[in-house]
């Protein structure tokens, strides 16, 4: 058992988030589901595999249970083959996303990037951002900068916004790219709802007041899953 083995030998902690989202994605499991079977929080999960085995050895034993592998199985790599067969080959892949899907990723708020036609080069900003889900012809997004900022496009500007989260050492990941026009938010009463709705502190911090709407023409997004 690796329980009583020398902390050196234990598998590093990237090689066993892999091995966990590969198994994971054999089975057919969101990630919510396996950490709803192992009893535990997604958050906790994300965390567990990014700390490894020592720091909760109980909860890899769920986590095992839940893809149906014993708890040395899973630390070594055994998936109940039979002898000389290994791991099942796994491919990464890129999959479309729905428009449905895209939102989702989004949640209700993060940090994305404004693409911007500038000159003499087009110009790509961090900004933070939220989606505005309130607005009568569909969810859009909106952020907080300076009249006189490069990332304040102009009104009826043409803009693209995208934003990814990717991590290389498990090969999964997603990105959702929305493209459309930008307008500024110019009725005080919308104003005020977006500042009580959302918190948004953009990083420059100070006095900020436009808020910059992408009124989204085209939503597409691709995950990397496993075949």
């Amino acid at each position: 058992m690796y329980d009583n083995a020398d902390p050196m030998t234990r598998p590093d902690p990237r090689v066993l988030a892999r091995r966990v989202a590969e198994r994971r994605l054999q089975l057919g499991l969101s990630e919510g589901a396996l950490a709803t079977q192992a009893g535990m929080a997604p958050r906790y999960l994300q965390h567990l595999l990014g700390a490894g085995v020592d720091f909760d050895p109980g909860g890899f034993v769920r986590i095992a249970s839940a893809l149906h592998l014993s708890y040395d199985d899973l630390l070594e790599g055994r998936t109940g083959l039979p002898p000389g067969q290994g791991e099942p080959a796994v491919h990464p892949a890129l999959l479309r996303l729905t428009e449905h899907e895209c939102w989702d990723r989004l949640g209700s708020r993060g940090v994305g990037r404004v693409a911007l036609a500038l000159e003499p080069s087009p110009g790509v900003f961090p900004v933070n951002y939220a989606v505005d889900a309130h607005a009568a012809d569909g969810p859009s997004i909106v952020y907080r900068t300076a009249p006189d900022s490069v990332a304040a496009p102009g009104a009826g500007a043409a803009v693209s916004f995208e934003v990814d989260r990717v991590d290389d050492h498990v090969s999964q990941g997603w990105s959702v790219l929305l493209s459309g026009v930008a307008e500024h938010v110019d009725d005080p009463v919308v104003a005020r709802r977006l500042s009580e709705s959302h918190v948004v502190e953009p990083w420059s911090g100070g006095d900020l007041p436009l808020w910059v709407r992408i009124r989204p023409g085209h939503v597409s997004g691709r995950r990397i899953g496993v075949l």
